[in-house]
């Protein structure tokens, strides 16, 4: 698609929202194309005419004294292309990842109300997703209370999955394809637990909470997944931590072997994803287990003493339907899941399934808008909370992924690193410290190699970065 901008300094906003609406449209400034947006500003008077699929809109806006001026163009485009499309995101000009955190901050300047008023009449955020953000930052914010100044988060990544989904856009190999690069993998793995550990000692760090995510890390064997268990132990002090979680995440990884080595490292928290109870939508989206394997992990955990279990479900995936995504949602609450997270379909350039057809958005975002409100309405009255939320670019429907879980079952590290808490220092292949400075709030951060073979061919970078973290606490 074309998108000029004339005469004013918003285009990184006007960007965004174009791709709300247009999410597989690659945006380029000037040419032909049968999707073009222009918006324009002439003194006081701001314009947009966009045109898509043989239809075209045109709107005028006069500032208003003291009106802002990106808001306002936003605003414009927003109300421009809603019209165009017949489609109305509900979460009007907000294209933001932490929709609760922007919340937080004007609850604290204008108070609930002011801030709900300023949520739904000035960003055009609908009502339902408004009263979601403010119920996601107060649950938050009994979390966020619970981390000190020197708190800090620890994150390992393990790359590795049995197969890659076709939606996955995460650095992720299939364990075939990467069998040789494990075993060396986890050696320089444990270096870094070790020298990661140094540091934190050094500045005085207190570990909150630990988590083992990927890829699968229960792609690995149980006695690589004991070896990197007992490094995490003998390196980090570990009777501060409130919480320890590892994603089984595959149902077809998890064995008895594996989960009483993750119950007998102390590891309290698990998750074991279905995405979809259907087994032809698991089958279209590449994931090699069955419904009923689900089902049958989820009770071998319930054996071997685990009772934090999350599930992950995923709105708007190929082939489902409200009922099926209903079912699903039923599915898990009956098996007594602690905790399901409602993600949306986000299809990202990195992922095997944005190569499908550009609309199949436009196909589908109407049902997925469906299925994530029905889910938010029926966990909310089986006694789940959200207590944690964020968005993506390039998500169906442009909607959210939540959180959702029962009494004390919130999961703290999500709420720490989506409301970017503290410090969180990881290690691992596609790994991303975040150092933050509890004084000033500044963050920066600090990045691994992505892929399992460049982070070991370039471990000895990988270590050196690491004096950045003493240097930025040491400013």
């Amino acid at each position: 698609m074309i998108l000029k901008v004339s005469n004013h300094d918003f285009e990184y906003d006007m960007k965004n929202l174009c791709t709300v609406f247009f999410p597989f449209e690659k945006i380029r400034q000037a040419g032909d194309d049968e999707i073009s947006v222009e918006t324009k500003k002439t003194g006081d008077t701001f314009s947009v005419y966009a045109k898509a699929f043989g239809r075209s809109v045109e709107k005028v806006h006069i500032l208003k004294n003291g009106e802002d001026e990106a808001t306002a163009m936003s605003v414009l485009l927003y109300t421009t292309l809603s019209e165009l499309t017949n489609f109305y995101p509900e979460w009007g000009i907000l294209f933001g990842v932490r929709p609760a955190k922007l919340m937080h901050r004007f609850y604290e300047k204008m108070g609930e109300q002011g801030a709900r008023d300023y949520f739904e009449k000035v960003f055009l955020v609908s009502k339902e997703k408004t009263d979601l953000a403010v119920n996601v930052m107060k649950h938050e914010n009994k979390i966020i209370a619970l981390s000190r100044k020197n708190s800090f988060s620890l994150y390992i990544s393990i790359p590795f999955c049995p197969t890659r989904c076709s939606y996955c856009s995460f650095v992720s190999h299939s364990i075939e394809r990467t069998k040789k690069l494990i075993k060396p993998y986890i050696a320089l793995l444990i270096e870094e637990i070790k020298e990661t550990s140094k540091i934190a000692d050094a500045l005085g760090l207190r570990l909150e909470t630990v988590y083992f995510g990927g890829g699968t890390p229960t792609s690995l064997d149980a006695d690589d997944l004991k070896r990197l268990l007992d490094a995490v132990e003998s390196h980090f002090d570990l009777s501060t931590v409130r919480e320890y979680t590892v994603e089984a995440g595959r149902p077809d990884t998890i064995t008895q072997d594996k989960l009483l080595v993750l119950k007998n490292a102390g590891v309290g928290r698990i998750s074991i994803n279905p995405q979809s109870f259907n087994d032809r939508v698991l089958e279209t989206i590449g994931r090699h287990h069955t419904a009923h394997q689900t089902a049958e992990a989820f009770d071998l955990a319930r054996k071997c003493g685990f009772d934090n279990i999350n599930m992950d479900l995923i709105a708007g995936l190929p082939g489902d339907d409200t009922d099926s995504f209903e079912n699903s949602i039923s599915t898990a609450m009956d098996m007594g899941a602690e905790s399901i997270t409602v993600h949306t379909l986000a299809l990202k350039s990195s992922s095997y399934m944005a190569t499908r057809d550009k609309d199949f958005d436009f196909k589908n975002r109407f049902v997925a808008c469906r299925m994530v409100n029905y889910a938010n309405m029926v966990l909310d009255e089986n006694g789940y909370h959200p207590y944690y939320m964020y968005r993506q670019s390039k998500s169906v429907g442009n909607l959210e992924n939540v959180g959702w879980c029962k009494k004390n079952k919130d999961c703290l590290y999500n709420v720490f690193m989506m409301d970017e808490t503290h410090t969180v220092l990881s290690v691992g292949a596609g790994a991303v410290i975040k150092l933050k400075n509890q004084n000033t709030g500044r963050i920066e951060r600090i990045y691994n190699y992505k892929y399992p073979y460049e982070y070991i061919d370039h471990f000895d970078r990988i270590l050196s970065r690491k004096k950045g973290i003493m240097d930025f606490f040491c400013e």
